[in-house]
């Protein structure tokens, strides 16, 4: 009798769709659900080097909180590849000019550092405001941690 087990790749992978509403929710806390969603860590069939998980839709993205100081402190960097050319903007100037780089940036930072972080971003879609497009996948609801 040969005993062997089901290893997951992405052939066998049936990928859900999730939806959350980031309005009023704290920005770390409602990245590493997102982060664990997009690589399947809430799936009994969790595989490391797999790239099993879910798409995962965030409306509301503009209208997320973040605490204390960081609308002032909290700066985001980008660098053109020339000498000096290093752009640093606040929270706050990233809020007004592109509010769903805020969310994009703490959910690819919390993704492994590997060719898997490409693949799982490209299933995060983040939508200012109620309205979606992505009503034909009849997304569930995501059970987020406190």
């Amino acid at each position: 009798m040969k005993k062997t087990s089901l290893i997951q790749n992405v052939q066998n992978a049936d990928r859900p769709w999730f939806i959350v509403d980031a309005a009023g929710k704290r920005l770390g806390t409602l990245a590493v659900d997102i982060a664990n969603a997009l690589r399947g860590k809430n799936l009994p069939s969790y595989t490391p080097h797999s790239d099993m998980g879910a798409y995962v839709i965030v409306i509301n993205a503009d209208k997320i909180e973040v605490s204390g100081h960081k609308e002032e402190r909290k700066n985001y960097f980008r660098h053109s590849g020339y000498l000096g050319h290093l752009k640093v903007e606040t929270l706050k100037t990233v809020r007004a000019k592109q509010p769903e780089r805020i969310l994009e940036s703490a959910v690819s930072g919390m993704l492994p550092k590997n060719r898997l972080r490409k693949d799982q971003m490209r299933r995060l879609f983040l939508t200012i405001g109620e309205e979606h497009q992505y009503a034909a996948q009849k997304p569930q609801p995501l059970t987020l941690s406190k």
